[in-house]
């Protein structure tokens, strides 16, 4: 019998990792070892998806047999072979130099980071240490998606003009987040207890431009196939201002041949119309409607010319992070590309530039990025 992953998980921020470490429990080469969380202020009470509610509920679920303190502690004294990585996107280096110092791969959830020095800090760690460094993207595992990419480089619509995403709800713990299977209270949270979480915190990465923008930032540089160029953007603190983050933002990204439209929302009750992603070209549009809902893909040609076409099913041995990361370690084969390195890294370039514009509110550049592992 193949030995066994040895895994391990530092960071319970993002209410992901309730997910995420699910799948890799079901994963049959894997064996939990130990946890821990990251050093941050006490949160004012615990809810679904509050950090504590996740820990409390990943330890039990999932049975792991450690918890520590400190995770500098954890890699010391344990050890693994994979860290899964659920922290504050601020801190999402030191986490990932400090496993790669302890030649641990590293599984990420998305966002890479919140900025894109912090992105090249972690790349190089694990190039240096020869470790693997995986961005978990829930998009990754949506079949009509997947479909739309390759009906897209099949030319069906013609050349890429533009790329519309628009993605949001109510805020992370907000009132109408539902979750199958989960009793909800986190719509008791009052707009305090929700500011003293992270996700309303500019510092430790939080806000909607980070959290939902930085889709619209990888769906349209892999759709599109190019680097952007330049961005211009706008973020606001609408409806939240208990917290010093944004609820609200918009990135229009320049690319050399086409537009992009990224929309990020933490006050949507209701989208209203399909949020996509909506990609026009030359000669016609395609449209998802709920990436992960619907398994098939619409193209509309003008009038009542409309062609449906039917998701590609997910490759059945690797149609999940565990399956695909696992994958990769035992074979050597490439990684999906939005789950990859170097396209992350030019994800992060365009979110960056995306920050860089609210900041300034000024057109800023995107960083050009040169990157091939090894």
């Amino acid at each position: 019998m193949a030995k066994k992953k040895r895994l391990g998980i530092i960071g319970f921020a993002h209410m992901h990792i309730y997910y995420l470490a699910a799948l890799f429990d079901t994963h049959p080469k894997v064996k939990w070892v130990a946890c821990a969380d990251t050093p941050h202020p006490p949160e004012l009470r615990t809810a679904p998806f509050t950090r504590d509610w996740n820990l409390e509920q990943v330890v039990k679920k999932q049975k792991i047999p450690k918890i520590y303190d400190d995770y500098y502690e954890m890699l010391r004294k344990e050890k693994l072979d994979i860290v899964l990585v659920c922290g504050e996107n601020s801190q999402h280096p030191e986490i990932v130099e400090a496993c790669a110092a302890a030649g641990v791969h590293v599984c990420v959830e998305k966002p890479m980071a919140m900025s894109y020095s912090d992105a090249l800090r972690m790349a190089r760690a694990c190039e240096a240490a020869g470790t693997a460094l995986v961005v978990n993207w829930p998009i990754t595992w949506s079949a009509s998606a997947r479909t739309a990419k390759r009906l897209l480089d099949e030319g069906v619509i013609g050349r890429v003009l533009e790329v519309k995403w628009r993605s949001g709800h109510t805020g992370p713990l907000g009132p109408s987040v539902h979750h199958p299977g989960i009793k909800e209270t986190s719509d008791e949270m009052t707009g305090i207890e929700r500011g003293a979480t992270w996700w309303h915190k500019t510092a430790t990465g939080g806000g909607a431009l980070i959290d939902y923008c930085c889709y619209g930032a990888l769906v349209s540089r892999w759709y599109i196939g190019q680097q952007a160029n330049a961005a211009l953007a706008m973020r606001a603190n609408l409806d939240s201002q208990w917290g010093d983050a944004d609820d609200n933002a918009i990135i229009i990204l320049r690319y050399p041949n086409s537009l992009a439209l990224i929309e990020g929302s933490w006050t949507t009750l209701d989208h209203g119309v399909a949020t996509g992603p909506i990609i026009y070209g030359t000669t016609g549009t395609m449209v998802l409607d709920g990436y992960g809902e619907d398994p098939t893909v619409r193209v509309k040609r003008g009038g009542d010319q409309i062609e449906k076409y039917e998701a590609d099913p997910l490759p059945e041995d690797r149609d999940n992070i565990a399956k695909e990361m696992i994958h990769h370690l035992e074979t050597g084969d490439p990684l999906h590309p939005t789950l990859d390195v170097a396209l992350n890294l030019e994800a992060m370039a365009i979110l960056d530039a995306g920050v860089r514009a609210a900041n300034s509110q000024r057109l800023e550049m995107v960083d050009s990025v040169a990157w091939q592992i090894g």
